[in-house]
């Protein structure tokens, strides 16, 4: 799902044709005919009134302001897997564009501007989720991918040609393909490196041509996210369900007590994202009902933590809070739980990130899943959102 602000209010205009029970494309045709017969009868064009961005809609919202009539609550939508959504990414140079993988292995490029699957790339179905996804920052064509065939790889949207950098370590049995599989990946444009971790703990650092630099077990259990400091290059964060996350100085990472900074977590934690804007604060997601901010003025405690039901079971998608690009705004989907805060609803919650407090909730009635995904694009005035 795409969300978008709707022009106008969401009203009607004057002749326009109603909207038949019909495809999206008959609705958007019948629609742009009702406007050129109003046009005609008039001797004027219509102007279109420019939309506004999402975050000015929250942020009428956060004062009291009603929304919800001026909200479109979902732009587009698509469903091209048979399997849930495993993860996604915006290209950073075209923001109407969209890559999604999926739990067999799949992964899409959407433009959800024209309504068209710019390409499919098959997987190999069960057991080729992938994991994570990362556009190359040399080549946008490209892209690297961690897949639970044991294998980091960069592969083209161009061809579908994969190259593989790196594989785990075959376990030798003969009921399953492997034990051990990569799990998360992120690139550093500066460095020219990539990074990824794996279900056992070892996280790996290779350039960007797939040379590896070192392999060292850092956590005693997997490693659910790697990242980047996007302005101070040689710091990383790594998140594991070993309850806890590590900040490393690249230059300086001998061994597994190594670290800058340990942030102890209640429960195993999904992610850590840096704050977008100057990489300050860290956003980190555990797996029952947790989403804490860490502050660079003191790593060692959360500045806030926020209550939130996202309790995490096997067959679903990790839900992960993430930031708005450019304002102090964080976004998750919620897993409804009473035994952390009322409502029954699956929606979309945003918080801000000083106060802890809710400042909208997005909710699409059509979409029964749980939404554990969701990424604003690079301009901040799109939400794509990924039911797993």
């Amino acid at each position: 799902m795409v969300r978008k602000t709707s022009p106008s209010g969401g009203r009607k205009r004057p002749g326009e044709a109603p909207p038949p029970a019909d495809t999206l494309s008959k609705k958007l045709r019948r629609r742009k005919e009702g406007r050129g017969a109003q046009e005609a009868a008039t001797g004027r064009s219509v102007k279109k009134n420019r939309a506004t961005s999402i975050v000015h809609y929250i942020y009428r919202n956060s004062l009291g302001h009603h929304i919800y009539s001026q909200m479109r609550q979902v732009r587009e939508s698509a469903s091209p897997f048979d399997r849930r959504i495993t993860c996604l990414e915006w290209h950073p140079n075209h923001h109407g564009t969209l890559a999604v993988g999926s739990k067999g292995g799949d992964v899409v490029l959407w433009d959800y501007n024209s309504r068209k699957m710019t390409c499919f790339i098959q997987g190999k179905g069960a057991g080729d989720c992938i994991g994570a996804l990362r556009f190359c920052p040399n080549d946008p064509s490209k892209f690297y991918t961690v897949s639970g065939d044991g294998t980091l790889s960069l592969r083209s949207f161009a061809d579908g040609q994969a190259t593989v950098l790196s594989s785990t370590a075959d376990c030798g049995h003969d009921r399953h393909d492997n034990c051990f599989w990569y799990c998360s990946v992120d690139v550093s444009q500066s460095r020219q490196m990539v990074v990824t971790g794996d279900n056992v703990g070892r996280v790996l650092l290779l350039d960007i041509n797939g040379q590896e630099l070192w392999n060292q077990k850092l956590h005693k259990a997997k490693v659910s996210h790697v990242e980047f400091n996007p302005c101070c290059d040689w710091l990383l964060a790594t998140a594991s369900v070993d309850h806890t996350v590590k900040l490393w100085d690249l230059r300086n990472i001998k061994d597994k007590g190594s670290f800058l900074h340990e942030m102890p977590h209640d429960k195993a934690v999904n992610s850590a994202y840096f704050s977008p804007i100057d990489g300050s604060k860290l956003l980190t997601t555990d797996q029952y009902d947790q989403i804490r901010v860490y502050s660079s003025s003191n790593w060692s405690r959360p500045q806030k933590v926020i209550s939130h039901p996202h309790r995490q079971f096997q067959h679903l998608t990790a839900i992960k809070a993430t930031w708005h690009p450019m304002y102090d705004l964080i976004v998750a989907g919620r897993y409804p739980d009473e035994r952390v805060c009322p409502g029954k609803l699956r929606t979309v919650d945003v918080f801000d990130a000083n106060t802890g407090a809710l400042v909208c909730q997005l909710h699409d009635p059509n979409a029964m899943g749980i939404v554990s995904l969701n990424k604003f694009n690079p301009m901040g005035d799109v939400l794509a959102s990924g039911m797993g």
